[in-house]
């Protein structure tokens, strides 16, 4: 009788063990994917893919981005006037250890990095108070398909915001 009492007790000790272990490990999980979902990620940008123009005019402005993989967007974008490519850029976005950080390489030249500040829903900001121009760089997907693109800062104060309106490219 006294070893299957105890053969009873032990079944029992062993089952709550088991039940506290599933619920700690539960637990454990949901904090990670709590924590997980507070930090934006790279396919929060989903909504930047695809090919964008400004409104074609004297002067013609497009930006093709990539969907994320990989922990990256990439995109080009240019200018032409005149029928001449007057301005090009290789744009990247990419997830680091210590955020998400936009990177623009204008002409080619060297990368500047811009850090994202914020994002809500479709908007991103993304700075770098020490660069010279721009300091701020956003974007925004509109109500209406388009994406607005803005810059703006730079250490002497002199120069406008410049502002870009995309509309999806056909």
């Amino acid at each position: 009788m006294r070893t299957a009492m105890a053969r009873h007790l032990l079944f029992s000790l062993a089952g709550m063990l088991a039940l506290c272990s599933i619920l700690v490990t539960g637990l454990r999980t949901s904090a990670l994917q709590a924590t997980a979902s507070s930090s934006p990620s790279i396919e929060d940008l989903a909504w930047m893919a695809g090919s964008w123009q400004v409104a074609p005019g004297r002067v013609q402005s497009e930006e093709h981005w990539t969907k994320p993989a990989g922990g990256t967007l990439f995109a080009v974008s240019r200018t032409l006037a005149g029928g001449k490519t007057v301005f090009f850029e290789y744009l990247r976005i990419e997830t680091r250890p210590e955020g998400i950080f936009y990177v623009a390489m204008p002409r080619g030249q060297q990368a500047t990095d811009f850090k994202l500040t914020s994002l809500e829903r479709q908007s991103a900001v993304f700075e770098n108070p020490l660069h010279d121009h721009p300091q701020k760089i956003s974007y925004r997907k509109n109500p209406d398909g388009s994406l607005t693109a803005r810059i703006e800062g730079d250490a002497a104060g002199k120069k406008p915001p410049q502002t870009f309106h995309f509309l999806p490219m056909k």
